[in-house]
């Protein structure tokens, strides 16, 4: 049976377990209207030397804790997202502080890393969950040192797994990509779309209604 909401029920029945602007703007650009709730929950008590896995398992730690603070019948999903940078081997966050992201900047360089972005969908009604982990090659471009230091002197890379953006004051500094450019600004649309299909919901279903 299909779970998709009838019209005029579309307004805020998806919760988004982020605190990122950017996943937000995304999903409302692609005609979405979630309802942010913030999870607050420690990172630091989840590690996995594996980059998908350790995504996977953020985004769920995040949307559980979500799910378990919502009020039943108040929307129908949970989505939940978190991403981190591969760099030879290591998994990068968000950076500790200006030096960090400096550091940072002047590994990444002229290289290639792998940004990877776990998703955790929950149908808040029947229970079911979808799952996937999605990466996208990332080609930094070679930046001097000049230039990183004025970008982390902007405070931008400080607030963004991997310190950097593609959509923001970053981009000029990305030469290109390999995958789902959505995916390295916080989600996979497409992505997303097959697993609401997963829970038998169309797409365009999704869609706001005015």
């Amino acid at each position: 049976m299909s779970t998709t909401p009838a019209a005029g029920e579309h307004r805020h029945s998806l919760v988004l377990a982020s605190a990122s602007p950017a996943r937000l703007s995304t999903l409302r650009r692609a005609g979405l209207d979630p309802r942010v709730v913030v999870s607050g929950v420690d990172e630091s008590t989840l590690t996995d030397p594996d980059p998908a896995r350790f995504v996977a398992g953020l985004a769920e730690l995040k949307g559980r804790a979500v799910a378990e603070r919502l009020e039943p019948g108040e929307e129908r999903w949970l989505l939940a997202c978190d991403s981190v940078l591969a760099l030879d081997g290591a998994i990068l966050g968000k950076p500790d502080d200006h030096a960090d992201a400096v550091r940072r900047w002047q590994r990444m360089r002229g290289r290639t890393g792998v940004l990877h972005t776990g998703h955790f969908l929950l149908d808040l009604g029947s229970g079911t969950v979808v799952r996937r982990s999605v990466a996208t090659r990332v080609h930094f471009a070679e930046v001097s040192d000049a230039e990183i230091e004025a970008y982390v002197a902007t405070g931008e890379p400080l607030a963004v797994a991997g310190a950097f953006t593609v959509d923001g004051l970053g981009g000029p500094f990305v030469q290109g990509v390999e995958g789902d450019h959505h995916n390295v600004v916080g989600l996979s649309l497409p992505v997303l779309r097959e697993m609401f299909g997963e829970l038998g919901v169309l797409w365009t279903d999704l869609w706001r209604r005015s």
